[in-house]
């Protein structure tokens, strides 16, 4: 099972990825635009995922495209959610109860491909290599 701390471990090594409080909780952001977030039950999430949302921890990331998270959903239903709010699509939304810390760390740092800019994932890659 992931933690919190698993997800701050991975944002820490990604350049330029910063950790903010926000009103649902810690979120990440790589010059100032979303990549991972901690989800709350606002009354905007279907009242399926809101209850899941109320009583364990789960975090949203960006994704590269819609079908990527459909592909998660499929793949582990009872781990991804299949919908948070319409806002801020293509995203997924996961159960960190049911993820294994390799697997977050994949996660998070595809999230933050995507919404890095170009320098900086070029940046991380050559740092991964050497």
């Amino acid at each position: 099972m992931a933690t919190l701390d698993d997800l701050r471990r991975t944002a820490d090594r990604l350049p330029g990825s910063e950790e903010r409080a926000a009103t649902g909780g810690a979120a990440w952001f790589v010059r100032n635009k979303l990549y991972a977030w901690e989800c709350h039950p606002w009354p905007s999430i279907p009242e399926d995922v809101r209850a899941i949302v109320a009583t364990e921890l789960v975090v949203g990331v960006k994704v590269a495209d819609p079908v990527d998270a459909l592909a998660l959903v499929q793949m582990a239903p009872d781990v991804f959610l299949r919908t948070t709010t319409p806002w801020g699509e293509p995203k997924i939304a996961f159960r960190m109860a049911g993820i294994e810390g390799d697997h977050l760390a994949e996660l998070v740092t595809e999230a933050w491909r995507v919404q890095a800019p170009k320098y900086l994932v070029r940046e991380f890659d050559e740092l991964d290599r050497g």
